[in-house]
């Protein structure tokens, strides 16, 4: 090692304060790495400031994120307008010259599944049983359920005669045999269904009625925009095209959902 012939200067135990420092910094590329320097202390200031701005960034980022404009996003429903779980539909089913008061309440609406449910109650259709009412299961036409029953006695004539008895429908009955055709209900006007009754309520062991039956289904046409619903029963035993028809019975107790766009 080198030997320096300069005088030692004993070593003292004094502090050294930033006014002391040399003010040449001689770190490599900007950046001060000696504490001895007193663009150290600067610099340490300088970073966390830009720490704390980069903080704020991000939080604000994460404010806008859940301000977003709410018109640029799909809100996807599970209900749609007057049709969800504990809306109440009343009206009327016509039999020849004969009408006959309906009302229906919607306990399960399932748009994801195609699937809803409710209660069907009709007065003065028998002497013995002046009031009915029944359980039904709806398929709602679309992703899962197509416009061909395929069952219940009902053939693809039989589908034809009911379903273009719609001026809904009657645009789609070139497509309706295609296969791989999906009626997409999703945005639109009109939603196809079909209802089921299962069974008589309270007494589910009851399965005939003399002058009545529930072994059939019904075809129902239901408009978003109005709130009706229209249908037609079919049971291959029964008087043809029994017309039903109902209204939405406004509800307070009820909250429908509503796509937002």
């Amino acid at each position: 090692m080198p030997v320096f012939s300069n005088p030692v200067i004993p070593a003292t135990t004094s502090t050294i304060n930033n006014n002391s420092l040399p003010d040449k910094c001689m770190c490599v590329d900007g950046v001060c790495r000696d504490p001895s320097h007193k663009h150290y202390a600067e610099q340490q200031k300088k970073q966390q400031e830009q720490l704390r701005q980069q903080q704020l960034l991000q939080k604000r980022k994460r404010r806008l994120s859940l301000t977003t404009e709410i018109s640029s996003v799909r809100l996807l429903p599970t209900t749609t307008c007057s049709l969800y779980s504990g809306s109440k539909f009343r009206g009327e089913q016509r039999s020849g010259r004969s009408s006959y008061d309906v009302s229906v309440h919607i306990q399960h609406v399932d748009l994801s599944e195609s699937f809803l449910c409710g209660y069907l109650h009709i007065q003065g259709l028998t002497e013995d049983y002046p009031e009915l009412t029944t359980f039904f299961e709806a398929e709602i036409i679309g992703r899962k359920y197509s416009f061909l029953t395929k069952k219940w006695d009902a053939d693809d004539k039989v589908d034809i005669q009911h379903w273009t008895r719609f001026p809904a429908f009657r645009p789609l009955k070139s497509h309706m045999k295609n296969d791989g055709f999906v009626y997409d209900f999703h945005n639109k006007d009109f939603i196809f269904m079909r209802w089921k009754e299962h069974f008589l309520v309270p007494d589910h062991r009851v399965r005939t009625i003399n002058g009545a039956s529930f072994a059939g289904f019904y075809y129902i046409c239901y408009q978003l925009s109005t709130g009706m619903i229209t249908g037609f029963y079919f049971h291959k035993s029964s008087e043809r095209f029994q017309e039903l028809k109902l209204r939405h019975c406004p509800d307070n107790n009820s909250f429908p959902s509503f796509e937002f766009r």
